[in-house]
């Protein structure tokens, strides 16, 4: 999970229209910063740091560590001065959860795209098998029983085309899955989403934002159903309670009664869920 800093407290933004489900999310990807953040770079000692910034209209400078490094959010009147000695006040204090978070990674799992490959779907190991034959050169085969994925590749197909093709087939699952869930309990909730998308974001499960947009990201696939209810009801219960409050979270009892148990398990994912990919 992304680590933050405790902050000094301060009343909610009244005017905040998004709300975000955060999470550890391993993807090996370099630093970017979003259209509303900025990269910067900062020299601390014999150490040099980047960083996205972000602006806000919160009233203190937060600092988040996670899978893509540090991310600052300052208030807009803060200067860019002000932010910089802020970030070499907390110097020690990032460095080592960016040295804690390396560590997590280098325990994660790796995924061998290969024959006999294996990576979780469900939350239970899929076994990958590749063959070549008479079969049409795209066709993928899921047999739930025997917890396999069929593909019909060339015998010259590489890991990367493997790769491609398994993420094209867990995406299409993650669409028909949580599109399904979306449905089931909305209607128990008695709202209905606007529209829809998978997400690749790496710092968040999900997202909705006041106009009923929901963005859920395509990973959860990775892990069981009990989990993508428990996002896919998260998100539902802030289009009738856009905060966190105590109301949000009867909402989100209302249609999902013990979701605490998900809730925890997503907080701190068992690492066989979370593979390298």
């Amino acid at each position: 999970m992304p680590t933050r800093q405790p902050k000094s407290k301060a009343r909610p933004d009244p005017l905040a229209l998004q709300f975000e489900l955060p999470l550890l999310f391993p993807e090996e990807v370099a630093p970017i910063a979003a259209p509303s953040e900025k990269l910067r770079r900062i020299h601390l000692g014999l150490r040099s740091l980047d960083y996205r910034l972000k602006r806000s209209r919160r009233r203190s400078i937060g600092f988040v560590v996670d899978d893509l490094g540090l991310t600052v959010t300052a208030p807009r009147w803060v200067t860019q001065g002000q932010i910089d000695e802020a970030v070499r006040e907390k110097e020690r204090w990032i460095f080592a959860k960016i040295a804690e978070m390396r560590e997590r990674r280098r325990a994660l799992p790796r995924v061998l795209w290969q024959d006999g490959g294996t990576l979780p779907y469900l939350g239970e190991p899929l076994t990958l098998r590749i063959a070549s034959g008479n079969q049409r050169t795209d066709a993928v085969l899921f047999e739930p029983d025997a917890r396999r994925l069929t593909l019909a590749l060339p015998p010259s197909a590489g890991p990367q085309q493997v790769k491609d093709r398994v993420q094209g087939w867990l995406q299409a699952e993650a669409k028909r899955i949580f599109g399904e869930r979306l449905e089931l309990y909305g209607t128990r909730l008695g709202v209905r989403h606007r529209v829809f998308r998978l997400s690749s974001a790496a710092t968040r499960w999900g997202s909705c934002s006041a106009d009923g947009r929901i963005l859920l990201n395509w990973r959860l696939v990775h892990f069981p159903l009990s989990s993508i209810d428990y996002v896919v009801a998260h998100e539902l219960a802030h289009l009738k309670e856009m905060n966190h409050g105590p109301g949000f979270w009867r909402t989100v009892a209302q249609i999902l009664p013990g979701f605490e148990a998900a809730r925890a398990h997503l907080k701190d994912p068992p690492q066989e869920l979370l593979p390298l990919l």
